[in-house]
């Protein structure tokens, strides 16, 4: 609960209002995370509560949607932004059949925290590796970095943001989960590990992924 509300009903919110042209669906396994959408007029369908994954139940969820692209917005992103997820748009419209957004990092605290997922790129912008650990590892400098190191360098920050071809979406849900994706406990680890390219867009908009109590409390400051 944030200020009296649910942390969904805030993402479901922000959604409808930065982008109202798209048809807006949410995927939940639980009707704790149903019931506060839905008496909001928010469109649900329930899906299998034993997905190893949030992809493997938008998979689930467009067998009955069939939108041919997907954009998918995680339940603990609550300022995602209009200019995101046109940018999502934008990127799927290619030949690449996933996209994903990722964040300059600028403090050396982000850069070592766990929760915060990191992405490495190619120069055409296509994902070479996302991870918990801190990438790419400065060598040289070992465990002596700071601020200005990290925002100095390609340093990102991976958002919970994805597109999808929707013939991608059934591909990744027959595949049995990659070594590497449970390692880390990244699904979109799967993608790489077979293959599939995966397209990054930057964007600089503020953000704050809810994963822990102490991003909840970050939030609700952000709201005063």
């Amino acid at each position: 609960m944030i200020k009296g509300k649910p942390l969904v009903a805030w993402v479901a919110e922000r959604i409808a209002r930065e982008t109202p042209e798209y048809p807006l669906w949410f995927a939940v396994d639980d009707e704790r995370l149903g019931a506060p959408l839905a008496e909001r007029g928010f469109q649900t369908l329930m899906t299998s509560p034993t997905h190893v994954s949030g992809t493997d139940r938008i998979a689930e969820a467009n067998r009955t949607i069939r939108a041919e692209q997907v954009i998918n917005v995680q339940a603990d992103e609550p300022l995602v932004s209009q200019g995101q997820i046109r940018l999502l748009v934008r990127l799927i419209g290619g030949t690449t059949p996933m996209a994903t957004l990722a964040a300059p990092l600028r403090r050396a605290a982000d850069f070592e925290n766990p929760n915060q997922v990191k992405v490495v790129m190619r120069n055409d912008g296509r994902a070479l590796f996302f991870s918990r650990s801190r990438i790419p590892y400065p060598r040289d400098l070992g465990p002596a970095i700071d601020d200005g190191w990290v925002a100095a360098n390609p340093c990102y920050k991976h958002l919970g943001l994805y597109a999808y071809h929707a013939d991608l979406l059934e591909r990744f849900a027959k595949l049995p989960p990659g070594q590497l994706e449970q390692i880390e406990k990244l699904e979109q680890l799967r993608v790489l590990e077979n293959g599939y390219d995966i397209m990054v867009g930057l964007t600089e908009d503020p953000t704050i992924g809810v994963d822990t109590l102490e991003d909840a409390q970050k939030f609700e400051r952000s709201l005063k």
